[in-house]
């Protein structure tokens, strides 16, 4: 099964709202604890993708409280995507703008259609990137090419974004049909093994090469013993398709 996230505020093109960023955060935390879902696809509703932060509510911010509080609540959707242990596939039409490219950047894969346009719109209103897009973006494109693309607020086309290895796939129909497509190595897959892959190469800078093997070791030494390695030898042997439990 698929779980699907759907940002629904198509009249502000589903511009980053507290409320929509706390509804984004509870349904990944739902879907997290269904057993049922292998996968999540979040996409926009309406003709884009995500306009970025909600410009009219950064705008009320009255004092440096309110606008740290703000920044944390907005960042805490990137980590949730990051951390939350089921991959999560960002379907994107129309506009990724700003923020919008940061939580793209943030899923773990990202299938775009044709038309879909990546936006780095920070520095046109005297701003840094947020919600981790630094980090996510310089670890697929050199930093001399995210400075540059950074500071003279680059707009990426689908076949830009596709070449520099961003997104994972370009659709030529609806995107999100696209997206399950593509969810189908994953809901076949066993989850258990796709759950600790994401955990490993999602902190892989993090660690010493030590580490590294250390943390491997361990975490294979458990999957070793697992319903789903047993199954998977048993179908290599019996030349038939595997069917995984996530046990």
């Amino acid at each position: 099964e698929i779980g699907h996230i759907i940002m629904n505020r198509p009249k502000k093109l589903n511009a980053l709202s507290k409320e929509l960023v706390e509804q984004v955060i509870q349904s990944l935390e739902q879907l997290s604890q269904n057993d049922a879902v292998k996968a999540i696809i979040l996409s926009g509703s309406g003709n884009a993708f995500c306009a970025g932060g909600d410009i009219e509510s950064m705008n009320s911010l009255s004092d440096a409280n309110e606008i740290v509080k703000w920044i944390d609540i907005a960042s805490g959707l990137s980590k949730k995507l990051m951390n939350t242990e089921k991959y999560v596939i960002a379907a994107v039409h129309g506009y990724a703008a700003g923020a919008g490219f940061s939580i793209a950047l943030a899923a773990d894969f990202i299938v775009a259609d044709e038309q879909a346009k990546f936006a780095l719109s920070f520095t046109n209103i005297g701003l840094i990137p947020d919600l981790g897009l630094i980090k996510s973006l310089t670890e697929r494109v050199s930093p001399p090419i995210a400075k540059e693309w950074i500071s003279s607020g680059k707009v990426l086309t689908s076949k830009e974004a596709h070449a520099h290895g961003i997104i994972n796939r370009i659709s030529t129909g609806s995107v999100v049909e696209e997206a399950v497509r593509f969810a189908e190595f994953i809901v076949k897959g066993p989850s258990i093994s796709n759950k600790y892959v994401k955990y490993l190469v999602n902190h892989v800078g993090e660690l010493h090469q030590e580490t590294a093997f250390a943390q491997e070791n361990m975490i294979q030494a458990m999957l070793l013993q697992t319903q789903d390695h047993k199954e998977g030898i048993a179908a290599f042997l019996e030349k038939r398709e595997a069917h995984f439990t996530g046990k």
